[in-house]
């Protein structure tokens, strides 16, 4: 019992020296204020003091009717946003939680160089329009009779001179085309590409429209304006599509070294093969990408063997082949349809690509009721239906 005492009092003792030590060298080094911080930190081992001041650290729990009423929800949102963009020493539990991934690098612009007409030159033109429009006789007894009809090509031509490119360019991005295929890039498609898999108006191929892999089952027809002496690269691939790897797209169809709009007259690089989404696994994303060269390129790299139906043959990434051939080719036109499952694509899968179909089915979790009670007061009249032990379907509607 002695020899317990007698230890505890030589601790306490050292403790004390300890702590006069650090009073000492804190003094020596001109530490005064932070004195006491520094020494329960070091001994006592309580958190430091914040950084700067706590959130709503100046209401006053105690007395909430002093508060400031906002009296409105405008004036609500108004304070709501500035204490939102003020600067603060804290972090909330999102920005903790998500990870950050501001890099601080803008998308790079990939596609071709867009030299803007003078503005002199636009006002003068439209100056020149309404003058005309203005003394044409007959325009204006149509507009008066309210007979007048415009023309939907003169106006599609117009838009696809002006914001044409620019909408697509934002279509694109909403459904994250370029966030797939070409990672921290972007391009404005320069030129029109228009892509029809048959003459029917609903199998034609715009910006996100629903074609079905039946009617894809064949090469489209495309066309698209260029000049005589020109050659491009036309290019089909899914970013939804693979089986194993998220990160990779199988490629349906590559013609490189198009003369004019010729694509018939092309190099099949890799040959056409209709698309085949797997059972539940909703739409798919198959996109048309038009590359501009600048002078004739030699795929004997990336040449397919013709019929190609083995998928690890067709596993495919859009940014490696452009950086691949990047000194030589240029995005300039896009279009892109969504697709899903029908009968044709388990045709594909056991003919042409000779494996078993794939089938994602989902589990729902079983439906869940709260105990049942002896007098359930003020229930529906479909109360007991969800209770009773037959199988069949509930629809939650009680």
């Amino acid at each position: 019992m002695c020899a317990v005492v007698t230890l505890a009092v030589c601790s306490k003792m050292a403790l004390q020296r300890t702590v006069g030590c650090l009073w000492r060298v804190g003094a020596d080094l001109g530490v005064k204020n932070n004195t006491r911080i520094f020494s329960t930190a070091a001994v006592l081992c309580r958190r430091a003091a914040p950084l700067g001041p706590m959130p709503n650290e100046d209401i006053d729990w105690q007395n909430l009717e002093s508060l400031e009423k906002y009296r409105s929800y405008t004036r609500y949102l108004t304070a709501a946003e500035e204490a939102s963009n003020k600067e603060v020493w804290w972090k909330t539990y999102r920005k903790h939680v998500e990870k950050q991934a501001d890099t601080g690098l803008e998308p790079m612009n990939i596609g071709l160089p867009y030299c803007r007409p003078s503005r002199m030159k636009e006002v003068r033109e439209r100056k020149r329009l309404t003058k005309e429009n203005r003394q044409n006789p007959d325009l204006e007894r149509e507009t008066r009779l309210r007979t007048f009809r415009i023309s939907l090509d003169k106006v599609k031509a117009e838009w696809e001179k002006t914001n044409g490119p620019y909408h697509i360019q934002r279509l694109a991005d909403h459904y994250g085309i370029f966030r797939d295929l070409f990672p921290m890039a972007y391009f404005v498609p320069r030129v029109m590409l228009r892509v029809a898999y048959g003459d029917d108006d609903s199998s034609a191929v715009h910006y996100g429209n629903h074609v079905s892999p039946t009617q894809a089952s064949a090469a489209p027809q495309v066309s698209f304006k260029a000049e005589e002496n020109s050659l491009w690269t036309l290019l089909l691939t899914s970013p939804d599509e693979h089986l194993q790897d998220g990160e990779q797209e199988y490629i349906h169809w590559l013609v490189g070294n198009i003369p004019g709009n010729s694509v018939l007259s092309g190099e099949e690089v890799c040959h056409y093969i209709a698309p085949f989404p797997s059972k539940g696994t909703g739409f798919h994303r198959y996109i048309f990408i038009l590359f501009k060269q600048d002078a004739h390129v030699d795929f004997s790299d990336d040449i397919k063997p013709s019929p190609c139906y083995c998928l690890k043959q067709r596993s495919f990434k859009t940014v490696e082949f452009y950086k691949k051939h990047q000194d030589l080719i240029t995005p300039a036109g896009l279009a892109f349809f969504q697709s899903q499952w029908d009968e044709s694509v388990t045709s594909t899968f056991h003919t042409l690509l000779n494996m078993r179909e794939p089938v994602f089915e989902y589990d729902r979790p079983p439906v869940y009721h709260p105990p049942q009670q002896k007098y359930p007061h003020g229930q529906p009249l479909r109360y007991m239906d969800r209770y009773r032990g037959g199988k069949e379907h509930t629809y939650g509607i009680y």
